[in-house]
């Protein structure tokens, strides 16, 4: 009878309960689970970042490369980078098709500025093209820089009429 007694005394000792070393054990897995947790969300939000910047640089050269589709003049100044000036070519009497550049110029640098991070470079290269180089090619890049990136990361949309 006194052994059973022992034996239940022994059983009890060990089943009351988690030792300070285990629990110790536990928050160091639990924090290194949340540093874990923690990286893939700060990853998320870079990412994010800029996934939102290519679409919004895809979608800029796409609209400028419209513009130079409407504009008549082939010639026109749209090679270099900008600034432009407002000749207010929407409402306005009719633009000559160099002020239109200017025009549309204007209005993708105010879209760029507010859609893109400080510090792009936007350029419009134009070069000859086709057969007998009766065409012209017009290059629209768009670059800016990445956090933790190196290197800017660039966008070019060409263009051809």
């Amino acid at each position: 009878m006194i052994r059973k007694q022992k034996r239940k005394q022994i059983n009890d000792h060990h089943a009351q309960g988690f030792t300070l070393i285990e629990v110790l054990v536990a928050l160091v897995v639990m924090a290194v689970g949340m540093l874990g947790v923690a990286v893939l969300f700060v990853e998320g939000l870079q990412l994010n970042r800029t996934s939102m910047y290519r679409a919004n640089a895809v979608a800029l050269a796409t609209d400028m490369a419209g513009r130079i589709r409407a504009n008549p003049d082939i010639n026109a100044g749209y090679a270099g980078a900008g600034p432009g000036a407002l000749g207010d070519c929407d409402n306005g009497p009719p633009c000559t098709p160099d002020e239109l550049a200017d025009d549309d110029w204007l209005k993708w640098r105010t879209a760029l500025d507010a859609n893109l991070p400080a510090g792009y470079v936007a350029t419009i290269d134009e070069a000859p093209a086709g057969p007998g180089n009766r065409m012209r090619r017009f290059d629209i890049n768009l670059s800016w820089s990445e956090v933790g990136s190196p290197n800017p990361v660039t966008y070019t949309l060409s263009v051809q009429l």
